[in-house]
């Protein structure tokens, strides 16, 4: 008796993810992929990444997430397509079957970072930003800083966003964007200072290689989403910051050796490596988060991206598009 057909392997392009992968749903994804991380239930390798000369990088995440899925992303990071109108992080997101081991879906990874690093966000803002703040700034003007906008808007209720970057031009014209796309309040800040300064989130999504914002800029109870930077090198915030924050990991291993800001302070001495705790204990309850007073210190996320959080999400994609019959079927590998 012959074996099974296997199914298809299920191929989904940009478009599709941006279809049908749902901000608020991803946010409750990415809340449970940390969740389930921080209690054992995944596996995932340090990620492997090649620097070229030229500044550009190719990236490789394994993981898996038990009785789920498995897979890797394989991606490539060229920060100047920006200027170009074309994503920076350019790759594929391969995901296997746990019954049977065989590929079953590739799906565009450029997208699937966009939208979940940004869900990621706004989970830990959820769990972390006071319940009455609504008062947001984003220092950078890119595709995540777009992301971060249409996330923040689903955990607390985004009376005004702030928009810092280093061209005053493209600063007030992503601004204009964001008014006239997302209808909220949106003006350009001239510094980074005037910026942050009656800001109650702050995103950091920039490509800096060295501070551009300061713990003296910063007031207590603020609470950041520190993403730019997602390697050992780059930093977006300063070490006091690092120090006078209550931080919080995607992954802790992870920010302790490749999270640059981490690195640092860890470097100078400002902090311990008992400073750094991991968002997903929040989630699953065996950690507290502690920001309930406008006196509080500040609360930082610091964002590398996971390779659980590419899974959970796709992994939600192939379901939908098993479902609703989007994304293009070829034969199976199996």
């Amino acid at each position: 008796m012959s074996d099974p057909m296997p199914d298809p392997m299920i191929v989904i392009g940009r478009e599709d993810v941006a279809r049908h992968l749902d901000m608020a749903a991803c946010i409750g994804l990415m809340r449970d992929a940390m969740a389930a991380l921080s209690q054992g239930r995944t596996r995932q390798l340090l990620r492997q990444i090649i620097d070229f000369d030229d500044g550009n990088a190719f990236g490789v995440m394994p993981g898996a997430i038990d009785d789920l899925a498995f897979g890797a992303k394989l991606v490539s990071v060229y920060p100047a397509n920006f200027a170009r109108g074309v994503q920076s992080h350019q790759g594929v997101l391969a995901l296997f079957d746990p019954a049977s081991g065989a590929p079953v879906s590739m799906i565009h990874a450029g997208e699937v970072t966009a939208i979940r690093t940004a869900a990621a966000s706004a989970a830990a803002t959820d769990a972390l930003a006071r319940a009455d703040a609504h008062r947001l700034a984003i220092l950078g003007y890119g595709e995540q800083a777009w992301q971060h906008a249409v996330a923040m808007r689903h955990v607390r209720p985004i009376s005004h966003i702030a928009i810092w970057g280093r061209s005053p031009e493209r600063a007030a014209a992503f601004a204009a964007r964001v008014s006239a796309e997302l209808g909220l309040p949106a003006t350009a800040a001239p510094d980074v200072a005037t910026a942050v300064a009656d800001a109650d989130i702050v995103c950091t999504v920039t490509a800096a290689s060295q501070p551009i914002l300061f713990s003296d800029q910063v007031r207590d109870g603020t609470h950041l989403n520190i993403v730019g930077s997602s390697r050992a090198g780059p930093v977006e915030i300063d070490g006091a910051l690092v120090a006078r924050a209550r931080l919080f990991a995607d992954h802790r291993e992870s920010v302790l050796r490749q999270g640059a800001e981490v690195i640092n302070a860890l470097e100078s001495g400002l902090i311990s490596e008992d400073h750094v705790q991991e968002i997903g204990q929040v989630y699953s309850g065996a950690l507290h988060s502690g920001t309930t007073k406008l006196t509080a210190n500040p609360t930082i996320y610091k964002s590398l991206g996971s390779i659980v959080q590419d899974l959970a999400a796709g992994w939600h994609l192939y379901r939908l598009a098993r479902e609703r019959g989007f994304g293009t079927a070829i034969p199976a590998f199996g």
